[in-house]
């Protein structure tokens, strides 16, 4: 067979974790109590194995791997019904979560996954464009955008990525497109609610729900509606 690496992934119990993947379509493979609890999980080519450890603290975890695969729009899209079906609702924040689809500036089109036991999985696709960090984009909206995005995400900085969303939408000298302006309110509305403001994110949310987008912006914002769209059915169930 050919080569393969598989994530061998802690958590502080299996049970929650193996429900929440259960969700989201993958098979529990195997599963033991003793010597140790361990299992596996598999969807498709996707495999990860688990461990538990008492002393484990999902809020606190750093463990991660990255997940290649050609068809990210579908997993995200499939992840979203699991877990709308499971929870009632799709978790934004908190454990477990499900992050928004994202094309990255290196290449990738992708969203980050974590689950009860804290592991952050990231899930993406190779756009073929940029195989690697270029230059951040040089009109405000965007760069803004892409600042806020990666400090909100990869960097785990949602008051950073309020502060950068925040100073663009002040501006009275420049004004960012409709599409701009549904992302940007989306993702201001998102990290308000990381903050616990819940309050500023109903209105960050409200105010996107009430841009007015053509079919070629509606598409062009496609992502951000998504994610709207789960951020406004709620938190969590």
């Amino acid at each position: 067979m050919p080569d393969k690496t598989i994530p061998i992934l802690p958590c502080r119990t299996l049970h929650p974790l193996l429900d929440f993947y259960t969700a989201l379509g993958f098979e529990v493979t195997y599963a033991q109590r003793s010597p140790h609890p361990y299992a596996v999980v598999e969807r498709g080519a996707i495999e990860l194995q688990f461990f538990a450890m008492k002393h484990s603290e999902p809020a606190g975890s750093y463990s991660t791997c990255y997940v290649l695969t050609d068809d990210v729009d579908g997993l995200h899209e499939a992840f979203r019904s699991g877990l709308k079906a499971a929870y009632g609702r799709i978790p934004t924040r908190g454990l477990p979560r499900l992050g928004p689809l994202k094309d990255m500036p290196y290449g990738v089109r992708q969203f980050l996954m974590t689950d009860p036991g804290g592991n952050c999985v990231r899930i993406g696709q190779r756009t073929g464009a940029h195989p690697g960090h270029g230059p951040a984009p040089e009109e405000t909206f965007a760069r803004a955008l892409h600042h806020a995005s990666l400090l909100a995400d990869s960097k785990a900085d949602p008051a950073a990525a309020a502060k950068v969303v925040d100073r663009v939408l002040a501006l009275t000298d420049e004004t960012p497109t409709d599409v701009q302006l549904v992302q940007l309110l989306v993702l201001r509305g998102d990290v308000a609610g990381r903050l616990g403001d819940e309050d500023g994110a109903d209105h960050f949310l409200t105010r996107a729900a009430a841009v007015r987008l053509g079919d070629a912006e509606r598409e062009a914002a496609r992502d951000a509606l998504s994610r709207l769209e789960d951020l406004r059915a709620g938190p969590r169930p």
